[in-house]
């Protein structure tokens, strides 16, 4: 007797988080929520339902579809893929999620196939995907599976490698996900920043703002923003090199506010150029208020070696601990092969939370 195909079923989004066809986003919140704490233990790598609603949107730059399966009545496996619509058009970022207790049944399988039917179907002739893995495992076991950078590993026999590698994929880079408690200790911290300050000399001034970039300087972060494109290391992974202006940075900065989330931006200007030459993001949301997400990080190429990193990742620490004294710690993520940025984080205090892979396929 045949097995009765899993029905896979579109998610629509509703106007709002009280709308009347609401309750479907909302179940589907509270899978993903299930399936973060079965991973990790934690809610840490969770969005709030408002974020979640405004960053699933489709947007002038980027598409997503969403996707679920039932069993009885419950739902039990979610994929979802993200398609780009100025860069990467030929790029597919898809993930699949099953709870543990579904697994086995050929759900994931198929929520893949779909996926990467529907990629197809558009023309994508790149796929990519993620596993994740808590810090739970010797990073010198030589077992591990490496990337094609070869630095970092992950477990081969854990149950989502094996089902990536089975669909196609390719392991081409490790993202170490990080946490920093706070508060760190002052006489660290200090020792840091007076060093950096050293570095930096009178040749640079440190700047920052919540939210909204001033106008002065929208132009130039723009570039900075598309630099984080093609001045971070992205192992074998295919990205196209991004365009920004001001338009896509007022866009990203209202993304952010209506996901409710607070933007701490610290930046680093040249005094003699009037360029800006580094910046850091750190967001805040009072949905989640013990937990702050270090989000980019970046120092144009022709200004590094002036501990420019540092000094902004420190002035947002600050403004954090003034103005959020509920943050408890600060997550982040960076690729494993980024020595520079890893060192600063080590230095502040940052500690392994996890590890990331970054498969890719071609069609």
């Amino acid at each position: 007797m045949n097995a009765v195909p899993h029905l896979i079923e579109p998610l629509v989004l509703p106007a709002s988080l009280d709308a009347p066809d609401a309750g479907e986003f909302l179940e589907f919140g509270e899978l993903s929520d299930a399936l973060v704490l079965e991973t990790w233990g934690n809610p840490d790598r969770s969005s709030p339902a408002q974020a979640r609603l405004q960053y699933w949107r489709d947007s002038p730059y980027t598409q997503l579809r969403l996707f679920f399966v039932r069993v009885g009545g419950r739902m039990v496996g979610r994929s979802w893929i993200r398609f780009g619509l100025q860069e990467n058009v030929h790029t597919g970022l898809l993930h699949v999620n099953v709870l543990a207790e579904f697994s086995g049944r050929g759900i994931g399988r198929a929520l893949m196939d779909h996926a990467e039917d529907l990629a197809a179907s558009r023309g994508c002739t790149t796929l990519q995907t993620f596993t994740e893995h808590p810090a739970d495992f010797d990073v010198e076991d030589p077992r591990l599976l490496k990337p094609g950078t070869g630095t970092g590993g992950v477990p081969a026999e854990a149950r989502c490698v094996r089902f990536a590698r089975r669909a196609g994929y390719r392991l081409e880079q490790v993202e170490r996900f990080s946490a920093l408690t706070l508060p760190p200790a002052e006489d660290t911290l200090a020792a840091l920043e007076a060093d950096a300050l050293s570095k930096a000399g009178e040749h640079y001034e440190l700047l920052h703002w919540t939210d909204s970039c001033p106008e002065e300087y929208a132009a130039q972060l723009a570039v900075l923003m598309s630099r984080m494109s093609t001045d971070t290391p992205a192992g074998g992974l295919s990205y196209d090199e991004e365009t920004w202006d001001v338009r896509r940075v007022r866009h990203v900065e209202n993304t952010w506010k209506q996901a409710g989330l607070d933007s701490l931006v610290a930046s680093a200007r040249h005094r003699d150029t009037g360029e800006l030459a580094a910046y850091s993001v750190v967001q805040v949301s009072d949905r989640k208020p013990w937990l702050a997400n270090q989000d980019d990080t970046l120092v144009a190429s022709h200004h590094r070696g002036h501990r420019l990193g540092m000094l902004v990742k420190i002035l947002n620490i600050r403004r954090l601990l003034t103005g959020y004294p509920n943050v408890e710690r600060i997550v982040t993520f960076n690729a494993a092969e980024n020595d520079h940025m890893l060192a600063i984080n080590v230095a502040l205090g940052f500690r392994p939370a996890g590890y990331d892979g970054e498969w890719q396929k071609t069609l």
